[in-house]
């Protein structure tokens, strides 16, 4: 059998079991165990837990729990509805200032979390009714929210960058770094539709249409009021300065800075909202350890995976395959977006980096293209197939905060924002230094 033939076969045999409804670790686990023993010496089946601990023996995964119990502190309490109220008091005077507190406050709460889900959960959950019941509608509330909370993945910390810079063995730091201007860009994009997009439905009179009262005149917050959400504002704030302080000035690497941050949100979640007794401890450190749990057995799974891939010179005949179309560095990268947003119809970003990456790596490194740069980028066509069907991970955790609000309205409400995202790559591949400027001037790992 050629090592084409048998790539075809080991693509076509990934996809099946992933269709099966098999979870992620195992499904890919399987493929490469059946591959190892058909195709590979007897001997290599003998070194397999050799071959994954060797993998897994590195000092910047520990980043991964830590910054998942640091999101699972953050999530198990009113963290995020306080910050939601927060902002919402200071910025009710500007138009669709509602919409803009949602949006602010996914940002904030994903630099401090790391995870979309969360992010639309915590922030979903209170914001999505108060949208509705000031007359925003249905498609804008919910776009808002599940578009808002795709920025846990860009926005630092982020899981999705950690597993990049793993799989191309890159600098976490700078990664990072890299993901702070694109994060904010976005931001800003998602800020000012969700502005105007109100205004206009104002304007529309959709407000009267939807059966709804108009924003209410009576909606008025002293600075009295302002001042007194402070003290649980401040905090946020506190732990987002230590740890960007921290990882951006050089003085812990990421994995120090993940235990600073797992420690700082504990620590805020017991004082300030009383989560210090067992039963609220063991919430967060379950949650913790099921997650971490699940995604260190995929990354040990998709180790194994793309070793059997380079073993049998799958990936270097793939690789070899992709820089003898002669392509031009545009059109390269143009088509490996393509097949990164098809991925993204079907798998989850975690399985997409893995699998993907080492493939289309060395094509990367030939056409010169920058590897943080494209990480970012990667990042955010992750972020897009959170939000598009048929399987949008952020779509489903909306509809569960939401129930009563139909799938199909959801969807259409991304819309706007998939094509922002789209519109932030271009910004990318117009402006790269809005990525590559801070990770210049960084000197840490």
């Amino acid at each position: 059998m050629t090592v084409a033939q048998l790539g075809l076969l080991y693509a076509a045999a990934t996809f099946a079991f992933l269709f099966s409804g098999m979870p992620i670790a195992f499904a890919v686990g399987s493929v490469a165990l059946i591959f190892m023993y058909f195709f590979m010496p007897a001997a290599q089946l003998s070194i397999v837990a050799e071959t994954i601990f060797s993998e897994l023996n590195s000092f910047t995964l520990l980043t991964i729990p830590l910054f998942i119990m640091m999101g699972a502190a953050i999530g198990k309490s009113r963290a995020g509805a306080d910050l939601y109220n927060s902002l919402n008091r200071w910025l009710y005077k500007v138009p669709g200032g509602l919409g803009l507190a949602n949006t602010l406050a996914c940002s904030v709460f994903a630099a401090m979390c790391g995870s979309s889900p969360a992010t639309c959960s915590a922030i979903g959950s209170s914001g999505i009714p108060e949208m509705r019941k000031r007359g925003y509608s249905e498609r804008l509330a919910t776009g808002l929210i599940a578009a808002g909370g795709t920025l846990g993945i860009l926005i630092p910390p982020s899981l999705t960058l950690i597993l990049y810079g793993l799989a191309t063995e890159q600098s976490i730091g700078k990664l990072f770094m890299a993901g702070v201007g694109p994060g904010l860009l976005l931001t800003a994009l998602f800020s000012i539709w969700v502005v105007y997009k109100s205004w206009a439905e104002k304007n529309a009179k959709l407000l009267v249409n939807r059966g709804a009262a108009a924003l209410p005149a009576a909606e008025s917050y002293s600075w009295r009021d302002r001042l007194e959400t402070l003290p649980r504002l401040t905090p946020f704030l506190g732990l987002i300065l230590v740890v960007m302080i921290a990882l951006y000035g050089g003085w812990a690497t990421p994995s120090e800075v993940a235990g600073i941050g797992a420690f700082g949100a504990l620590l805020m979640v017991m004082t300030i909202y009383g989560c210090w007794r067992w039963s609220d401890l063991k919430v967060i450190l379950s949650g913790t350890a099921r997650e971490s749990s699940m995604i260190m057995l995929i990354i040990a799974m998709s180790f194994l995976y793309t070793y059997v891939m380079s073993y049998l010179h799958i990936t270097q005949s793939a690789a070899a395959w992709m820089i003898s179309l002669e392509l031009g560095k545009w059109e390269f990268f143009f088509w490996v977006n393509i097949l990164l947003i098809v991925l993204g119809f079907f798998l989850p970003p975690v399985a997409i980096i893995l699998m993907v990456t080492p493939i289309i790596l060395p094509a990367l490194k030939a056409l010169g293209i920058d590897l943080i740069w494209f990480g970012v980028i990667m990042t955010i066509l992750m972020e897009m197939g959170l939000i598009h069907p048929p399987v949008g991970l952020n779509l489903f955790v909306i509809n569960g905060i939401a129930p009563d609000i139909k799938l199909k309205e959801i969807m259409w409400g991304t819309v706007p924002f998939l094509l922002l995202m789209v519109l932030g790559i271009v910004l990318l591949c117009l402006f790269p230094e809005i990525a590559t400027w801070l990770p210049s001037q960084y000197s840490g790992s």
